[in-house]
């Protein structure tokens, strides 16, 4: 599949269902969704009385502290590998 080719793919994230679009495969967004889906839950385990829009925020929050966080340690890891290469 090329990268600019825009594909539609149906979702269901914390019961409703959502047509995303996008240019990866149906199978990483529907994984992507899977993984909406599924920290929406964590968090409503945690507290069942936030309601869908602040669910849906601390979701989003939560996802990007967890990517910061992957992405310093990629940079820590280029860094130590740069350190042996020399």
């Amino acid at each position: 599949m090329s990268g600019q080719e825009k594909v539609r793919v149906s979702v269901v994230i914390y019961g409703k269902q959502y047509t995303i679009t996008g240019t990866e495969s149906p199978d990483h967004m529907k994984d992507v969704a899977g993984i909406v889906d599924e920290k929406m839950r964590e968090i409503n385990s945690i507290n069942p009385n936030l309601n869908t829009e602040t669910l849906a925020v601390l979701t989003a929050v939560n996802s990007i502290h967890e990517y910061m966080k992957l992405q310093e340690e990629y940079e820590r890891i280029l860094q130590e590998l740069n350190r042996i290469k020399e």
